[in-house]
């Protein structure tokens, strides 16, 4: 996140982190679960759960700053961002249901590493033209 730059982002926030950290903490947790060799449980799921409605609200606010007028550095990669962020959650969710063994854990964990990742490639996209 780059300084000045990142200060008029509607993607960079309180909310961003927020889903930064939820993400990391459930990516730890499902880490020892998956070293424990324990199956996605039911708090997995919710903690995924909480991660899409964090995330689904980040979204809204993208959404209704371009619709006040603000646009993003790079259109189609933002949005392409945006699609994948709102998406990981839930495929971490149906995946490791259909996987109940450590793996699903597994899985959970990597799609929890991936999305803080989404999320700052998101607020790149959106600086690039104010940079």
């Amino acid at each position: 996140m780059t300084g000045a730059a990142a200060a008029g982002s509607p993607v960079d926030g309180v909310l961003a982190t927020a889903s930064i950290v939820l993400s990391l903490v459930l990516a730890l947790w499902s880490l020892v679960a998956a070293v424990r060799s324990r199956p996605p449980d039911r708090w997995q799921l919710i903690g995924l759960g909480v991660l899409e409605l964090a995330l689904l609200a980040l979204a809204v606010v993208a959404l209704v700053a371009i619709g006040g007028g603000e646009r993003p550095g790079e259109p189609g990669a933002f949005f392409g961002y945006l699609v994948t962020l709102v998406c990981l959650p839930p495929l971490a969710a149906v995946l490791a249901r259909m996987e109940p063994t450590r793996w699903g854990s597994a899985i959970v964990c990597v799609v929890c590493l991936v999305t803080p990742v989404v999320v700052v490639r998101l607020q790149q996209t959106w600086e690039v033209l104010g940079g």
